[in-house]
């Protein structure tokens, strides 16, 4: 044990901001990326048309079998025309739809080579865990380069104020991470309303001195969330955004998507990966500022102990 001089012990939380600190670059460098998040990198430079997102959406949720159509049988699977496809394997960058399909069953057959053998058979509640457990996977294969949550974590720890968006459903994880970064962020502002309620605050922060939003939208995606995004932007505001597509109207508005799968193998969707996406960025942002951080916190625990917050253990 160290000498009590040596200054204050941590608490747990400071402890865990402490030992926890991303390490940027790839430390796992032969670890590839996940098959959907290989197919949204591929899919997210162009701007693509309503029918040539349907086209993309159905090849990231089912690549496996996709791969292996032909163009006739693919168009018929999204409900477009065969010209349709055409067009879109040269959107995306290719010569014509065999070169497409060509780099598509390379992603399909490393998925399947590596891919998990088949899972006993499971009731649905178990379904939906694997289902989970794939998402997060996913996740961690995305994380084995974490600069891109690095340079967020950091943009988000210098906007003063922060802006923490989520409607509908997402208010949940908006609030989870509001609650959150208010520990170690100084002012960290919650929007859970659209309309005019949502334009003010955003006007608002940016008049304040807010550089950054982070909003988070998952399905079903509501024309207010989609709104709220574009008006950030009008008042001069950059926007992080947590969902679960990297291709739509939202991922077009952003400055920044992160893509993760969300659980929809029961009545309402259940969102694994999303709230670690939220936590990476958490912890970037105390990586940003430690000495902030550590202050923050330090403050935060005498207040808890002084109005006992919280049921001693």
């Amino acid at each position: 044990m160290g000498d009590k001089g040596d200054g204050p012990v941590p608490s747990p939380q400071q402890a865990r901001a402490q030992a926890s600190a991303i390490t940027s670059g790839k430390t796992a460098p032969e670890v590839e990326a996940a098959p959907t998040s290989q197919l949204r990198e591929l899919f997210d430079g162009p701007r693509l048309s309503p029918g040539q997102r349907r086209i993309a959406q159905y090849l990231i949720e089912h690549i496996t079998e996709a791969a292996f159509l032909s163009i006739t049988e693919l168009a018929d699977r999204v409900g477009v025309s065969q010209p349709s496809v055409t067009r879109f394997a040269g959107a995306v960058g290719f010569s014509g739809y065999p070169a497409l399909r060509e780099r598509l069953q390379s992603i399909a057959l490393k998925a399947l080579a590596g891919g998990p053998g088949e899972p006993d058979r499971a009731n649905e509640l178990q379904a939906a865990v694997d289902a989970e457990l794939a998402n997060l996977e996913n996740l961690r294969r995305d994380f084995a380069d974490p600069d891109r949550v690095i340079h967020i974590g950091r943009e988000l720890s210098r906007s003063t104020p922060l802006t923490v968006l989520g409607l509908r459903i997402a208010e949940s994880l908006a609030e989870y991470f509001g609650y959150a970064a208010r520990r170690i962020h100084p002012d960290v502002r919650l929007v859970t309303r659209g309309g005019s309620v949502a334009y003010d605050a955003l006007l608002q922060s940016r008049e304040a001195g807010g550089s950054w939003v982070l909003a988070f939208a998952m399905p079903r995606h509501s024309h207010e969330t989609l709104q709220a995004v574009r008006v950030a932007h009008r008042v001069g505001l950059k926007v992080a955004l947590i969902t679960d597509l990297a291709l739509g109207p939202l991922a077009d508005e952003a400055d920044v998507t992160f893509a993760t799968g969300t659980g929809s193998r029961l009545v309402f969707d259940s969102y694994a990966a999303p709230n670690v996406m939220a936590a990476a960025l958490l912890q970037a942002m105390t990586d940003a500022d430690p000495e902030r951080t550590q202050a923050r916190l330090e403050k935060y625990e005498q207040v808890s102990d002084q109005h006992q917050f919280f049921v001693r253990d």
